[in-house]
């Protein structure tokens, strides 16, 4: 029996031993707080410097970005009319029955494009904290030729306007034509002078994708008017 009793508390001083040595171990991996960890302090200067670094990068090209003057903001809100023309003779002559269904698509283009260039026009003029619209009714200021607005160059008057509205067939081709061809070359003279005179490259440029644009459908036009 003694040394029954012997063994067993041999047995039982072991497994006390084998569990503190087991504490120890676990002690000795505890996890440090955060901040006494020092991966967790490397990985926290990391960010600091690449916020540090990217606030920099955005601060340097406000700055490096010039303000916009007056041919940006005049060329932008007079050009959405323009644009609005153009659009608004696209879709009444898509509407018409009994035209060249190829002069249709080519309508339906420009309202579409010339629309995604006016929503543009509205950001760039937000952006730059104006006037989304030219509210004071004088057109071309910004080119030193102030006009009314409803004449600036290549505009269509209310009477031809009439006639394109009124007009069928073969004869409401060679209207709607004749009148964006004119209409586009007004554009592209407000283009040429917005890419000469911008302040900002974002409406030099633009400005210039305007001309491109422009002076190919003039072309496309020029190829589908009616004889």
């Amino acid at each position: 029996m003694t040394t029954a009793q012997e063994s067993t508390d041999e047995l039982t001083d072991e497994l006390t031993d084998e569990s503190m040595d087991e504490a120890t171990a676990d002690d000795d991996f505890a996890v440090l707080p955060w901040h006494r960890n020092p991966w967790n302090i490397v990985a926290m200067l990391f960010a600091v410097l690449v916020l540090a670094g990217t606030a920099g990068f955005v601060i340097g090209e406000r700055h490096a970005t010039p303000d916009p003057n007056s041919t940006d903001i005049g060329f932008l809100q007079d050009m959405r009319a323009h644009h609005e023309q153009a659009v608004a003779m696209s879709l009444a002559f898509v509407e018409k029955t009994e035209v060249n269904p190829y002069l249709k698509l080519v309508a339906d283009e420009i309202a579409f494009g010339q629309s995604i260039e006016i929503g543009r026009m509205i950001q760039l003029l937000r952006d730059y904290g104006e006037s989304e619209a030219n509210e004071s009714g004088v057109g071309m200021a910004w080119m030193n030729h102030p006009m009314p607005l409803e004449q600036m160059p290549g505009l269509a008057s209310a009477a031809d306007l009439d006639a394109l509205y009124e007009a069928t067939g073969a004869d409401a081709e060679r209207i709607f034509v004749n009148l964006m061809i004119v209409h586009h070359q007004g554009g592209i003279e407000m283009a040429e002078h917005a890419v000469a005179h911008a302040g900002t490259s974002e409406v030099t440029k633009f400005a210039k994708g305007i001309v491109t644009g422009q002076q190919s459908e003039i072309t496309e036009l020029q190829r589908l008017l009616p004889d």
